[in-house]
């Protein structure tokens, strides 16, 4: 079944908001509403707009269609659904089939009326109780958010039988996307605890809490870097190497660079929806070990040739 991206047909981005969505959605109904525009294939363009809004308008339902869109793939044989994926969002067409034909099959088939391939079964399941739903948090170094991941991940779900609890162990591959975030939770529908009689299993949620790196602070998607300067470097500028989560890269300092400037390198911090941060290198000048009379002279003459009150604003101050 081929799969249909709602947000292109209305030509938003995924993070657009309602306003947006809605606005987007008016605009290309009165382009193609029967009534308005005759030209062949206006209705059925029409249909799939209010498809479109029909879901994307509904933010729980934008938020599964936004799971399946993320989580699912397509293969030779069209789309499918990630695994034990099911959708709890339905449409009632109070028995009516001229209604839901107003929808697409992709349609029907997620949020519509008897069932479908997705569904796992009709609209009508034997009494027993859903199964419990598991969380657990899942640590995910900074490096794997610049890419999609796939992790293994082991768990532990109760099962009840002839009235006692047992725990079964499961495995599960599962894809963290690239740009994950700090917080953000991953639902893995019907990969919780198993249900009783026919009812449906739990859901697996997954909390992402990423490791603190030894180099790197997180400020929103952007990354901070203490970027260590010797006094000479800093004064005369240099041309030093500064590692980034995706390789090494060659940094210019200017010459007169201060402590505590932050020298902003795009696009090389954190990837998130549509956009990536920066890499701030936060500049920190790191004075050498003395080594001898000679050393100590040099400081002496640079601090006769180039003197300066570095305390100057605290007089004016006062």
């Amino acid at each position: 079944m081929e799969f249909k991206d709602y947000y292109q047909i209305l030509g938003v981005e995924p993070d657009a908001e309602a306003k947006d969505i809605k606005a987007a959605y008016r605009k290309l109904a009165r382009k193609y509403h029967p009534d308005v525009n005759a030209e062949e294939g206006a209705e059925d363009k029409f249909k799939e707009v209010a498809e479109a809004y029909e879901v994307l308008k509904d933010s729980a339902r934008r938020a599964e269609y936004d799971e399946l869109r993320r989580y699912g793939r397509q293969t030779g044989g069209g789309f499918e659904p990630p695994p034990g994926w099911q959708s709890s969002q339905h449409f009632d067409f109070h028995g009516d089939p001229r209604a839901a034909a107003e929808f697409s099959d992709f349609f029907n088939s997620i949020f519509g009326g008897g069932g479908g391939p997705f569904r796992g079964g009709g609209a009508r399941r034997e009494a027993g109780l859903r199964g419990q739903d598991v969380e657990m948090e899942l640590p995910v170094f900074l490096e794997e958010t610049v890419t999609d991941t796939t992790r293994d991940v082991a768990y532990e779900v109760p099962a009840f039988q002839d009235g006692q609890v047992n725990y079964q162990r499961k495995h599960l591959k599962v894809k963290i996307p690239r740009g994950v975030a700090d917080g953000e939770r991953i639902r893995l529908k019907g990969q919780g605890a198993p249900g009783s009689g026919k009812a449906p299993a739990g859901d697996l949620y997954l909390h992402i809490r990423l490791v603190p790196h030894p180099l790197y602070d997180v400020e929103g998607h952007n990354l901070v870097l203490t970027l260590p300067l010797a006094p000479w470097e800093a004064a005369l500028g240099a041309r030093v190497t500064v590692p980034t989560l995706d390789g090494r890269i060659n940094l210019t300092i200017p010459p007169g660079t201060p402590a505590g400037k932050k020298l902003r390198v795009k696009g090389k911090g954190l990837p998130g929806r549509g956009m990536t941060g920066d890499l701030l290198a936060v500049v920190k000048i790191v004075m050498p070990e003395q080594s001898g009379e000679r050393v100590e002279k040099l400081w002496r003459e640079l601090a006769t040739a180039a003197p300066f009150d570095p305390r100057k604003g605290w007089s004016e101050s006062a």
